[in-house]
C-alpha cells in the first residue's frame, strides 16, 4: 500500500504512545469503532494516568472499570453497553448534549481533544480515506485534535458525504483487515415489536421523510412500508432495513427539500450486508451531525416522520429515555434534534414507541417517573405515543386527558393501578 509522506506508518503499540497522561482522547464509535488501537491504548495502561476518553458509541470492544480505574476516565456523550459500567461507578460519567450540538463541544474548546483515535478505508488514488460508517461528530473531532492516530482497513466501506479525509492529515497510521463490528436488528425482533412496527407504520404516509432510531421496532416499521411511495431518508443512523425499500424504490428521495435524491445519514450500523451496500454507493451520503441533526435542516422536509424510543413515559407526556431511575443507561442522543424537527415539519410527526411493559412485566407508563429519571423529551414536545396496544396523539391535550389516552395503550394488566393514580392526581 503507497501513502503520503505526511503520515507515519507504525504499530498499534507504537502508535498509541503518542497519547500521554492528562490527555483528553476521542474514540470514534458505532461500526467504525477503532478496536486494535483502543486494545493497544488499554494495555499502555500502566504508564498512563488521567487519560479521559470521549465517544458517542462505542462496539466491539467494552471498557471494563477494573480495568481502565486509575488510568482512564470515561466521559461518555452518550452510553452504550460499552461503558455503562464505567459512566455508573467512579470510572466515569455522562455528559448530558444533544448530539447535534456536540461538533459545536470541540470547535469552541468546551471539550478540547489533544488526541482522536479513528478507523478510515485505505486512501484512494487521490489520497483521500472514508470515515465511512461513522461520520457524525467524528469529522469535527478530526478536524480539532492534535494529533490524528488511524487504523486503515480495507474492509471499511468507502461512504460519500463529509466522509473524506485527506489521508496526509492523519498522524500515525496502522494496518489492519479487521472485520466490523455488526448489530442484527431484525434477529432480535418479537411479537410486540412486530405489533408496535405495524401501528407506527400506520402513521407513515407517501412522500414522508424517515428519521429511524436505534433498534428492532424501526426495523419492524421498514417492514411494513413496501406499500408506499416515494419516501426519503433524513436520519441520524439506518441499517439494513432500509436496503429493501432502496431497491425497490420506495425510497426514492424525489420529494425532499433537503440533499434531495439522496438517502440522508450520519452513521450506519448493522450487518455485513449493510456495510457492503453503502461501499461507494453515491445514493448514501454521510454527514456530518451538526447539519443532520440540526432541527431547522430537518423541518425543512416535507412529512418528516421521527420515530424514537424510551424507557418510560408518565401520565402526563414526560418521557424517560436515557436512564432508570438514576442509572444511566443511554443518552439524549438525536431524540430531542429530531422530535423538534418534525414537529415544525409541513405534515411532520414526532413518535415515541414502546412495549407496554419491560421484560418483567413492569409497566413503562407510570404515574411518576421514577426518581432520578431524566426527561428527554417534556410534555411539551411530546406528539405521538405508540404501543403494541394501539396509537395516542397527546398534542394539545389537557393534562388528564393525556392521562386517559395513555392508559388506553397501557398493558391492560397496569390499567387498573394507572386509572387509580390518575383519578387522585386529577381529583374526579
Amino acid at each position: 500500500m503507497s501513502y503520503m509522506k505526511e503520515t507515519i506508518l507504525v504499530t498499534a503499540a507504537e502508535a498509541v504512545k503518542h497519547v500521554t497522561s492528562g490527555q483528553r482522547v476521542f474514540i470514534q464509535g458505532s461500526a467504525a469503532t477503532p478496536v486494535s488501537l483502543v486494545r493497544a491504548l488499554i494495555d499502555r495502561k500502566h504508564e498512563l494516568r488521567d487519560v479521559e476518553l470521549v465517544s458517542i458509541s462505542l462496539h466491539g470492544i467494552t471498557l471494563n472499570s477494573e480495568e481502565i480505574r486509575g488510568h482512564f476516565f470515561v466521559n461518555s456523550l452518550f452510553v452504550s453497553e460499552s461503558v455503562r459500567q464505567s459512566v455508573n461507578d467512579d470510572t466515569g460519567d455522562y455528559v448530558p448534549v444533544f448530539l447535534s450540538e456536540i461538533p459545536g463541544l470541540f470547535a469552541s474548546n468546551v471539550l478540547p481533544l489533544d488526541v482522536a483515535i479513528i478507523q478510515v478505508s485505505p486512501p484512494d488514488k487521490h489520497g483521500y480515506c472514508s470515515l465511512g460508517t461513522s461520520v457524525d461528530v467524528t469529522k469535527a473531532a478530526v478536524k480539532h485534535a492534535k494529533i490524528i492516530i488511524a487504523q486503515v482497513n480495507p474492509n471499511m466501506p468507502r461512504v460519500h458525504g463529509d466522509a473524506f479525509i485527506p489521508f496526509h492529515c492523519i498522524d500515525y497510521a496502522i494496518e489492519v483487515n479487521d472485520t466490523l463490528p455488526e448489530v442484527s436488528y431484525g434477529a432480535a425482533a418479537d411479537a410486540i415489536s412486530e405489533r408496535i412496527g405495524h401501528h407506527v407504520a400506520s402513521l407513515v404516509e407517501d412522500g414522508s421523510t424517515l428519521q429511524l432510531g436505534i433498534g428492532t421496532i424501526p426495523d419492524q416499521v421498514l417492514k411494513n412500508l413496501s406499500h408506499l411511495r416515494h419516501l426519503g431518508i433524513h436520519t441520524e443512523m439506518f441499517s439494513d432495513g432500509v436496503i429493501p425499500l432502496i431497491e425497490s424504490g420506495v425510497i426514492d428521495n424525489s420529494l425532499k427539500k433537503v440533499v434531495n435524491g439522496y438517502c440522508v445519514t450520519s452513521f450506519l450500523l448493522g450487518t455485513n450486508k449493510l456495510y457492503r451496500f453503502v461501499d461507494d454507493h453515491p445514493y448514501i451520503k454521510a454527514l456530518d451531525i451538526s447539519y443532520v441533526n440540526d432541527p431547522r435542516v430537518i423541518s425543512q422536509n416535507p412529512k418528516v416522520t421521527a420515530i424514537n424510543s424510551a424507557i418510560e413515559v408518565d401520565l402526563t407526556g414526560q418521557v424517560c429515555s436515557d436512564s432508570i431511575g438514576t442509572y444511566q443507561y443511554s443518552g439524549i442522543g438525536g431524540q430531542m434534534d429530531f422530535i423538534r424537527g418534525a414537529s415544525l415539519s409541513a405534515g411532520g410527526k414526532p413518535i415515541i414507541a414502546l412495549p407496554s411493559v419491560t421484560k418483567s412485566g413492569i409497566s413503562r407508563i407510570v404515574p411518576l417517573l421514577k426518581q432520578g429519571a431524566g426527561v428527554v423529551t417534556t410534555r411539551g414536545h411530546i406528539h405521538w405515543v405508540v404501543t403494541e396496544y394501539g396509537v395516542v396523539n397527546l398534542y394539545g391535550k389537557n393534562m388528564e386527558q393525556r392521562a386517559k389516552l395513555l392508559i388506553h395503550i397501557a398493558h391492560p394488566d397496569h390499567r387498573d393501578m394507572l386509572e387509580k393514580a390518575a383519578r387522585e392526581r386529577f381529583k374526579n
